[in-house]
């Protein structure tokens, strides 16, 4: 091997890349476009989260023919209820602008939600059910409580018109306003709630304060007054209770009863199958079930979708877990139609 001269020094060796300006202008147009297809996915999803419009619900086949005009419609409320204008108001809208609907089925799997949410929804299937003049029945699925129970009261004073699966919960007719006390605590480890408010009353359902005797009156007042409505929800839906409202105040405790037990008390009408509700429709609507088309609806696959339905939640778990409106909705005081021992966080799955 040849020996290098004394006085040899090694030359650098430098490796030239073509088009690094090109190479460049291209990184920076993809994280452009990056960023553009995010913004895409944020707004449409914002868009399609609080659309109002009746169009952005898709219609599935169910049973029956195919190709039969008339429709029997089956509105689907499902999980908590807490505003109530949202995807069940859709199919209402829906199901009112829809010339070919006959008889509507109501599908409740839901422990209930908020008073007012409750309330609206009940309002709104009543509503549908006079104006368009058509019957309407109700199929509860593994749970009908509370709230989902009140807007089961829809049906009014038709006969054979409640449903309950054998293994459906119902009942628990009552309100709570969930208040937790961490006063306690707050003195143990020298925390003071030092809020300014313009009267005491404006703090008197805060968890950092012990609530009065007098303070307590007031609230229970506001609850009895909503728990009187829920009762006269339940006669209007249920004819016998009107006559014997103390058979409704033993029921009225907020426990809950299987199938069996409602049906005995007069709770529900029939034990049956969401298809034994659509006979009874098809029954009340003089149709025949090989002329009418059975029908649900759906909210439609929007651009989110492609990343996949568990992740589409856990953002929008995260979006309102995350934001001050959120915090704030979990903590603010109402008043609720539901069977849960944590009412203000049962909103994993909502129905409106």
């Amino acid at each position: 091997m040849s020996q290098m001269p004394p006085n040899y020094q090694p030359q650098p060796i430098i490796i030239r890349q073509g088009g690094g300006v090109l190479w460049a202008i291209a990184a920076i147009l993809g994280w452009m476009g990056l960023f553009l297809a995010g913004l895409i996915i944020i707004v449409q999803w914002a868009a399609f989260a609080s659309s109002d419009s009746s169009s952005s619900i898709d219609e599935k086949y169910v049973s029956g023919s195919k190709s039969a005009s008339d429709k029997i419609a089956v509105i689907s409320i499902e999980g908590v209820i807490m505003e109530g204008d949202g995807f069940v108001k859709q199919q209402i809208d829906h199901v009112r602008d829809d010339e070919d609907v006959k008889a509507i089925v109501v599908r409740v799997d839901s422990p209930g939600g908020t008073v007012t949410g409750s309330d609206f929804i009940y309002h709104h299937l009543k509503k549908l059910k006079n104006e368009k003049k058509i019957p309407l029945v109700v199929s509860m699925g593994s749970m009908a409580a509370s709230g989902g129970y009140y807007v089961s009261m829809a049906v009014e004073d038709q006969d054979n018109s409640i449903f309950a699966e054998p293994t459906t919960t119902t009942g628990s007719i009552g309100v709570i306003i969930p208040h937790y006390n961490v006063a306690g605590l707050m003195k143990k480890y020298d925390v003071v709630d030092d809020s300014i408010a313009s009267h005491e009353r404006k703090q008197m359902l805060s968890m950092t304060r012990e609530l009065s005797p007098e303070n307590r009156a007031i609230i229970q007042s506001y609850v009895d007054e909503s728990f009187g409505r829920f009762k006269d929800i339940v006669k209007s839906g249920r004819p016998a209770f009107r006559k014997d409202g103390a058979a409704l105040d033993t029921l009225a405790t907020g426990e809950i009863f299987s199938a069996d037990q409602a049906l005995k008390h007069g709770l529900v009408d029939k034990i049956g199958f969401i298809e034994e509700a659509i006979d009874r429709a098809l029954e009340l609507a003089k149709l025949q079930k090989d002329s009418v088309r059975v029908v649900k609806y759906k909210k439609p696959a929007s651009l989110l979708g492609s990343i996949g339905a568990a992740e589409a939640k856990q953002l929008a778990g995260l979006q309102e877990m995350n934001s001050a409106a959120g915090l704030l909705e979990l903590s603010t005081p109402r008043a609720f139609y539901l069977f849960s021992s944590f009412p203000t966080m049962a909103v994993s799955k909502r129905a409106d």
